[in-house]
């Protein structure tokens, strides 16, 4: 069947795909809550200090968008449902859309949970068409996860990705309308928006980077083709200026990335009261080392780099790190290195934020193992290191990875820790959880049992 004119002959004329599920943590809550259906719902903390992270096409009529603070969410929209968010139900539906897309091209990359790019040079033989292979995974997302997506189709990944956000439905005076689902970015649609989209449509533009841009009079991305790079280079640095100077001209070099490593992860709360102290500081780094630790684990990597980041109330951030001469998996061992960089901040300042984050990983096979605690300083802006002596990993592996396994097998909250014991129950932390967005307002911070 010969193509339309609005859709690409061939693999080679628009080998890029970009799909994004549309309004993705919202969505599937409507689908697990159809008593939502019809109404404004959006994922985020619900407190003060939260902010929305997905809100439905039917918030969106009200004016709630991602970002918004909460506060300002509920008084344009007082009937706004706000749920809390579930990350291990949004990465299963994650996991079977990545595996619809999978079924499609090997060759996708993913960004987040609910968005790829998917490359279908592969199947030039097989004689896949780029809309062909955009309507599929649309219908199977659609049939097989109740969930709706937009599909841009392009000759490199810039293109997709424009396509793709200019194909989901419109909000136009309060009133949803469908978008086209699919769109192709042909020769001539380059050009034209090329010639009127603003700089802040492309990738890796936000507000202080449009901001510089728009001190050198270049609001739109036309008027990028009219400076010279080094120029650019002065204000956005010289990888940005690269990046900006081909996208002027609707070049983009970047490829489809198949497997991307991860190399860092973290946990960070926002708390609905602020922490004062290191007692306060110290209880809630105990059950974000035990994330953070359990996430390592499940990814059977050690950490050499830990960090702990901090935001007070005035919002002024403080990160400490610490490199060890070994990887860590151990959630003693972690809070242990976190106990010691939290003494070197001032904890008389009231803390909104607490963060651990690893990184410097090492297989879990390839590391030395470490029989001592006798931690060494390495980072001249922290004081020395002063570590309670703890249990060592040796003696607590054979004991932790039985409580992993039978958490696999049987839920998270199948066995627990004392210090993982509530009044309502097991309560295990996790490393997206129920305060990935800020607190519910009602939450107190979790003091140590």
């Amino acid at each position: 069947m010969s193509n339309s004119p609005s859709e690409p002959p061939s693999v080679d004329d628009a080998p890029i795909l970009h799909v994004d599920i549309d309004a993705f943590f919202a969505s599937v809550e409507v689908i697990d809550h159809p008593d939502l259906v019809g109404r404004p719902v959006a994922v985020g903390g619900s407190g003060d200090r939260g902010v929305i992270a997905s809100a439905s096409y039917v918030a969106r009529g009200f004016g709630v968008r991602s970002a918004m603070a909460t506060v300002v969410a509920r008084r344009i929209c007082p009937e706004l449902v706000v749920l809390p968010g579930r990350f291990d139900r949004y990465e299963e539906y994650s996991r079977r859309f990545h595996a619809i897309v999978g079924e499609i091209t090997p060759d996708f990359e993913p960004l987040g949970l609910d968005e790829v790019f998917a490359d279908l040079r592969s199947l030039r033989k097989l004689s896949v068409l780029p809309f062909g292979a955009a309507r599929t995974i649309r219908e199977r997302v659609s049939k097989e996860l109740g969930l709706r997506c937009a599909v841009g189709v392009g000759r490199n990944k810039l293109f997709a990705k424009l396509a793709s956000k200019a194909a989901k439905p419109r909000v136009v005076g309060g009133v949803v309308s469908d978008g086209p689902g699919v769109i192709w970015v042909s020769p001539e649609l380059e050009r034209k928006w090329l010639a009127e989209l603003p700089v802040r449509a492309l990738w890796g533009v936000g507000p202080a980077t449009a901001e510089k841009l728009r001190g050198l009079g270049l609001n739109w991305v036309r008027d990028l083709a009219s400076i010279d790079e080094a120029t650019l280079a002065a204000h956005v640095g010289p990888s940005m200026a690269a990046v900006l100077a081909g996208f002027a001209v609707g070049e983009d070099a970047r490829a489809v990335v198949v497997e991307r490593a991860v190399k860092s992860l973290g946990h960070e709360q926002t708390f609905a009261r602020s922490l004062r102290g290191v007692g306060e500081l110290s209880a809630a780094l105990k059950a974000h080392a035990a994330v953070v630790a359990r996430s390592l684990r499940e990814r059977a990597v050690v950490a050499r780099t830990l960090s702990v980041v901090v935001r007070y109330d005035d919002w002024t951030n403080v990160t400490r790190s610490q490199t060890l001469a070994f990887g860590v998996d151990d959630e003693y061992a972690i809070y242990a290195v976190g106990e010691a960089l939290v003494q070197s901040l001032d904890t008389s300042r009231s803390v909104r934020l607490l963060g651990v984050h690893a990184s410097n990983f090492l297989n879990r096979g390839d590391n030395a193992v470490q029989l001592s605690f006798g931690f060494e300083t390495g980072a001249a802006s922290v004081a020395p290191l002063r570590v309670t002596p703890l249990p060592t990993q040796v003696e607590r592996e054979a004991l932790r990875d039985a409580l992993d396994e039978v958490r696999r097998r049987f839920g998270r909250t199948a066995v627990a820790t004392l210090s993982e014991l509530g009044a309502d129950g097991i309560d295990v932390a996790t490393q997206r959880g129920r305060y990935a967005f800020g607190p519910s307002g009602e939450e107190s911070p979790k003091r140590e049992r």
